[in-house]
């Protein structure tokens, strides 16, 4: 699991990036001053604020650490040179819910890309997991919490 590759695409990498270095450039040094000051407040068994700001400062190292660590692993992939018919990492997606007719896109990113509102779906999903190795036209079905959808492919794109 440690050196499992992360996929992400080009834009994901850039967010990860952008991430860290607001992290490491803002968030930390500005949780240091406040413990800092929290310190010159005495006890600090009772003091909320150097609890509240020690919390921060986990976080923020936990955070910095586990960007760091997928950023290793990175497997940047650039979704407008693929070429492909199939469904891989990546694509866009155009589905039609059998039942309803009602169409959605999507587009297949990495796990810490993934928007729903925006349309981008992690690999890791069921709605993902589905339409991977499947191509334009066929049907798919989605085991969803509510039970099974079926859609078609109606357009696959990079």
């Amino acid at each position: 699991m440690a050196d499992e590759k992360v996929p992400m695409t080009v834009h994901g990498k850039r967010l990860l990036d952008e991430e860290l270095k607001h992290l490491t450039t803002v968030e930390r040094p500005m949780v240091v001053k406040a413990i800092e000051v929290a310190r010159g407040h005495g006890d600090l068994s009772e003091n909320a604020d150097y609890s509240a700001a020690k919390e921060r400062q986990g976080f923020i190292e936990g955070r910095i650490q586990d960007i760091n660590s997928k950023l290793a692993r990175a497997q940047v992939i650039d979704p407008s040179i693929i070429k492909s018919d199939k469904v891989v990492f990546g694509a866009k997606v155009i589905l039609e819910e059998q039942e309803s007719g009602k169409r959605v896109a999507y587009q297949i990113v990495g796990v810490d890309e993934a928007d729903i509102k925006n349309g981008k779906i992690g690999i890791s999903s069921p709605i993902a997991r589905a339409l991977i190795s499947k191509t334009e036209g066929e049907e798919v079905v989605v085991h969803a919490p509510k039970g099974q959808i079926r859609y078609d492919i109606v357009k696959v794109s990079y």
